[in-house]
């Protein structure tokens, strides 16, 4: 995945090496993304805080992971 003109990483430049500016916008683009909403079903989940998740249509607000709404066990 390249880091393209409407990139969330172009504010970082060259700077931090490719990688690094590379696992960034994965984690952004993640925590930026709709989920699905447990109680409504409807694609409207969003991130409001570190680990905190609500979703817009019914107004259902819960504690998730950081970055996603449920995080994987290792």
């Amino acid at each position: 995945m390249r880091a393209g003109k409407g990139s969330m990483v172009k504010r970082f430049g060259a700077r931090y090496g490719a990688r690094l500016r590379k696992k960034v916008q994965e984690i952004e683009l993640s925590q930026r993304a709709l989920y699905n909403c447990e109680k409504c079903g409807s694609k409207s989940v969003r991130r409001i805080a570190v680990g905190i998740w609500q979703c817009r249509k019914c107004g259902y607000k819960f504690a998730g992971g950081a970055w996603t709404p449920v995080t994987a066990v290792k």
